[in-house]
């Protein structure tokens, strides 16, 4: 009997121990990512008090209101937008917005759904933008928009999706595999830990490398840089997005949706993606009004790897049709 309490005393101070360690590593982590402040340094933001939390957006330009929204990643921000925002800026009003869980926004530990970002979006063009706006749309961020045109539809005027995502995997819905990974990426010490090997630098690099562009000399390191401390802010906070996008809580079947919208919706695709124009096609199978275009020599960021392409063919949607 006191040979297996010793036993358990010994654990428990292993255990103690390695979880000190582990966190120590973590805060070292978070403080090593942080510290070239990338992700703070554009000077015409602000902040606006939604509902769930701070949400940082910009703002530049003159016109109609056009919305830039980033991809649906822990590591992203309006600095997606950085090659192409001035350049929209001299014909609209821009508007580029760190989706909650993203960049300077609040990270509350929430669930996060597709439905919770709808609604995002139709507060803030109501009460920030105050009048009907163009929205585009980077990856994953295209399934709210679409849903969030079926949900009040006169909020938004032309819809311009980029890489929208793969029908298929919005159809996935959460199961107790993924329910029990995001309990254990939320827990504080040993998930974030797990988030860190997840989110390191190098990790990021090789996916930017191997599936997001088509030429991986066209990377900026600067932002890998500001896509991993934006990933590490906040204390990594942003993991709780992270967990409820893989247990697929961000997911939700668009194509009934997709169907009835009657925006204008255009789709630019990076010539090289992976999935070709099968996803594109999926769409416009759906609804036969949607026009789609191809950016040469790139990938999942045609407006980051080709910008000169991109502006090209979305000013002749954005503002030929006026």
């Amino acid at each position: 009997m006191k040979k297996n309490r010793r036993n358990l005393s010994t654990l428990a101070i292993l255990f103690t121990i390695a979880t000190g360690a582990i966190h120590f590593i973590n805060k070292s982590i978070i403080a090593s990512a942080s510290n070239k402040n990338l992700v703070k340094s554009s000077i015409n933001h602000h902040f606006y008090q939604w509902r769930f939390g701070r949400i940082y957006y910009t703002k530049q330009g003159s016109g109609k209101p056009l919305l830039l929204i980033h991809d649906l990643q822990a590591g992203a921000s309006c600095h997606e937008w950085n090659k192409i925002e001035s350049a929209l800026a001299e014909n609209h009003e821009v508007y580029t917005i760190d989706l909650l869980g993203c960049g300077q926004s609040e990270k509350p530990q929430i669930t996060y759904t597709n439905f919770f970002y709808v609604q995002l979006l139709c507060d803030f063009v109501k009460q920030v933008i105050g009048k009907k706006a163009d929205i585009v749309a980077s990856g994953y961020s295209g399934s709210f928009t679409v849903m969030s045109c079926l949900n009040d539809a006169d909020l938004f005027d032309k819809v311009l999706l980029i890489n929208p995502p793969d029908l298929n995997l919005l159809n996935q819905v959460p199961r107790k595999n993924s329910r029990l990974q995001k309990l254990i990426l939320e827990t504080p010490v040993f998930g974030t830990m797990i988030y860190n090997i997840l989110m390191s630098r190098q990790n990021i690099e090789h996916i930017f490398c191997e599936k997001l562009f088509y030429n991986p000399f066209r990377i900026n390191p600067v932002f890998l840089d500001t896509f991993y401390e934006s990933a590490h802010s906040d204390g990594c906070k942003g993991k709780y997005m992270y967990a409820s996008q893989i247990a697929n809580y961000t997911n939700i079947n668009i194509q009934n949706g997709l169907a009835k919208v009657n925006h204008s919706i255009y789709i630019i695709e990076g010539a090289n993606e992976t999935s070709g124009r099968k996803i594109p096609d999926a769409y416009v199978d759906i609804n036969p009004a949607i026009e789609v275009s191809y950016v040469d020599h790139s990938k999942h960021f045609p407006h980051l790897e080709n910008p000169e392409e991109f502006l090209e063919q979305a000013e002749i949607y954005l503002y030929s049709r006026a």
